[in-house]
């Protein structure tokens, strides 16, 4: 559901499974505090997002043009973790995982067109994040990633965009799963 309300975004996650959200407004009135004290003692994980951790993406992303609004959610916990939340702002339901392409693929690096990437602004290799998006299915070991349609992102305008490659050389599909096991061993 879209929300129009305005405040702290709370994502419910039972057993890492997202079941909703809750809104909270700009003040947390002082009876409240008990409420969140209890919830973090659930083992409860919350996110503040900031204004300026929002990723404007002005095209949206491909299937699903209307969300242009994302943050990136990083498990910092977990050391060695490659694999992020592209998170929108708009619809709280809705993240892909994500991760750098040269995790997987160390010779990663697609041309393209500097007109497909004019709706970021001015882009320097020191500012550009390139990600790809993940698919998990339930049976992990088919894990994939697109490596057609990266996620290029200017973080110092913080605006991104997704493009589809226009070259045979990179699957939509990509397998992963032995690749990150082995890194995950230490291999």
């Amino acid at each position: 559901p879209k929300f129009k309300s305005t405040g702290l975004i709370v994502y419910v996650a039972i057993n890492n499974q997202y079941e909703g959200y809750i809104i909270l407004e700009d003040e947390i009135r002082e009876e409240s505090f008990e409420t969140v004290k209890k919830i973090k003692e659930l083992f409860v994980t919350s996110y503040n997002i900031d204004d300026d951790k929002i990723i404007l993406f002005p095209n949206g992303i491909i299937v699903f043009p209307d969300l242009q609004h994302f943050t990136l959610i990083h498990d910092e916990e977990k050391e060695g973790n490659n694999i992020h939340w592209l998170q929108s702002v708009e619809e709280p339901g809705f993240a892909m995982p994500v991760i750098d392409p040269l995790v997987i693929k160390n010779d990663y690096n697609p041309e393209v067109e500097e007109s497909m990437l004019d709706c970021i602004g001015k882009l320097s290799p020191e500012e550009m994040i390139v990600l790809v998006t993940m698919t998990v299915p339930s049976d992990i070991t088919k894990m994939t990633i697109n490596l057609k349609g990266p996620i290029v992102i200017n973080a110092a305008e913080r605006k991104g965009c997704q493009i589809i490659l226009d070259s045979d050389e990179y699957q939509v599909k990509f397998p992963v799963y032995d690749i990150l096991s082995k890194k995950k061993a230490g291999e």
